[in-house]
């Protein structure tokens, strides 16, 4: 059952496979991922009930060190769209207005697409993480302009201060051959 989520961000490989190792053999959870990012960075991510997701976090974070973390979060009751958005899984027949969060982080990311998908009607098009982006990732979302607004501001205002955020938009109107290659 996937009632939390949490996810480590690790500054190398190495490092990453002995954090996904202590996280799982800490708790019965589910690992949702576990792989190299660029540049270099390591992410793993669980799923689970709370105490478990959080026995996880714990225990990887100790056994990576605190150095070797970028960024992390638990979620303790993710929006059900996250999962579709980072699987590149959503199938969205019109963009009405377009949402843009960038991030340095992974993490990040995703705590702000799930603020953004909680506070406004917005449909998730893509959480894209860190493949060929030099580690930062992008969160896109769609629906109509007051409501992509609002989750815009709602997700860049969960991670303005983590000093992670990047940049964020909304496009009120954009182009139709534009949804060809947003995701």
């Amino acid at each position: 059952m996937r009632s939390a989520i949490g996810l480590l961000e690790i500054k190398n490989i190495t490092k990453g496979i002995l954090v996904a190792d202590a996280m799982l053999k800490a708790a019965n959870i589910e690992l949702i991922m576990a792989q190299p990012l660029c540049p270099g960075k390591y992410v793993v991510m669980v799923a689970g009930d709370v105490g478990a997701v959080q026995s996880a976090v714990r225990s990887g974070h100790a056994a990576g060190g605190s150095d070797n973390v970028v960024d992390e979060f638990i979620l303790p009751n993710a929006h059900a769209s996250i999962f579709p958005a980072l699987t590149g899984c959503t199938s969205v027949k019109e963009i009405k207005a377009l949402g843009v969060i960038e991030s340095f982080s992974v993490a990040s990311a995703i705590v702000a697409a799930d603020a953004a998908v909680k506070s406004a009607s917005v449909d998730l098009l893509e959480v894209r993480l860190a493949r060929g982006m030099g580690g930062k990732a992008v969160v896109t979302m769609s629906g109509d302009v007051g409501a992509v607004n609002a989750a815009i501001r709602a997700g860049t205002d969960r991670i303005k201060d983590t000093g992670f955020y990047l940049d964020s938009l909304v496009l009120p109107a954009p182009h139709k051959k534009l949804h060809e290659v947003l995701y």
